[in-house]
């Protein structure tokens, strides 16, 4: 069973997201992950779906999507044809003796420090799955304390 990740742009109605999570529940297809936010028109949303299958059972799930009322459009996204990025937001615990190497840490993966204690630190950061779990597995000595994921969110790349 392959991931693939599939963009959707939809009517910003209510209802939508649950019409369309719905479909996957019927027939027992499995979200593995789900991003939805307005667009740069309020009227319409996109939706970043990541769910696994065959080439016949994503085939089955388009056609299923397009027939929605509220779908406008929808892209299965082959290997190498978006681009995606992934948001996390990731406490630890920290000490006045190792503050200094997490920062450094989080500067080489381009994170941003986004709330301080006594005896924790919070952190932004955004990229591929793969570099977010390379992050993760790097700062796991420290204590992780909780982790947020967005999941990853997908355009079409750029055409030459």
């Amino acid at each position: 069973m392959s991931k693939h990740t599939i963009s959707i742009l939809v009517e910003n109605n209510s209802g939508a997201l649950s019409r369309i999570a719905g479909l996957f529940a019927a027939r027992g297809y499995n979200i593995m992950s789900l991003s939805v936010s307005e667009t740069d028109d309020e009227t319409m949303s996109r939706m970043t779906i990541v769910s696994g299958g065959d080439d016949t059972i994503m085939e089955q799930i388009n056609k299923q999507l397009n027939r929605l009322v509220d779908v406008i459009k929808v892209l299965d996204f082959a290997p190498g044809e978006s681009v995606e990025r992934e948001l996390m937001l990731i406490t630890l615990g920290a000490t006045n003796a190792n503050r200094h190497e997490i920062i450094g840490l989080v500067d080489i993966y381009k994170g941003t420090v986004v709330a301080v204690s006594s005896g924790e630190i919070t952190l932004e950061v955004s990229g591929r799955a793969d570099e977010i779990n390379d992050f993760i597995n790097l700062v796991r000595p420290y204590g992780i304390k909780e982790v947020a994921r967005s999941g990853p969110i997908a355009l079409s790349k750029a055409r030459k």
